[in-house]
């Protein structure tokens, strides 16, 4: 009896531990949240929307345009990450691309990823689908154009205090011409206060 009487403490001891764990709260996904002060999910959707938006109000589009108002098919390439941290471009090529495809401006191919995984399975369907379902090779629709660019920083600090300067460069390249059909910038500064230093 003596040993349960001190065993009995021992074991109230990890679920007192348990009650001040991790605590969880569930946020809107559309909520800004700045906790870093680094380049964030807010970044990115805005400076996509906002980049894409002006993208689509220039007179490119309009030239680009096919004879009978057929709009002109684009393809995001590569946007570096130049800066000084690490940034998750995959995420912000996403953005970029679902601004595109809902506005309704422009008809989108797949990346080359997407595309390889696409040409992959047309090979299969070469020996496993019927006549009449598979699809031929050969038929894919090319790119108009090619959506690139990067995005840098610039970081000013000073003891528990810094501001960042986020640019973000993209272009519209014309891929018969190669010229550049239209080109935006965006720029975000963020002043961040480490704890401890005072405004």
């Amino acid at each position: 009896m003596k040993n349960y009487l001190l065993l009995a403490p021992l074991l109230a001891v990890p679920l007192l531990a348990g009650c001040g764990g991790t605590k969880v709260k569930r946020i809107d996904t559309a909520a800004v949240v700045d906790i870093s002060g680094k380049w964030n999910d807010t970044d990115s959707r805005l400076t996509a929307e906002e980049m894409i938006g002006d993208s689509l109000s220039r007179p490119w589009i309009s030239a680009a345009s096919g004879p009978a108002g057929e709009n002109p098919t684009v393809i995001v390439g590569t946007v570096r990450n130049d800066s000084s941290e690490h940034i998750n471009t995959g995420v912000f090529v996403e953005d970029l691309q679902r601004a595109l495809i809902n506005s309704g401006r422009v008809t989108f191919v797949a990346s080359k990823t997407e595309r390889g995984e696409v040409r992959d399975e047309r090979l299969d369907q070469d020996t496993n689908a019927s006549e009449a379902t598979k699809k031929a090779h050969g038929q894919e629709a090319g790119a108009d154009f090619m959506l690139s660019g990067n995005i840098s920083t610039i970081e000013d600090k000073e003891g528990g205090k810094s501001v960042i300067l986020y640019q973000v460069n993209l272009k519209m390249l014309n891929m018969k011409t190669n010229q550049i059909s239209w080109s935006g910038q965006k720029k975000i500064k963020k002043f961040v206060k480490r704890s401890g230093s005072t405004w």
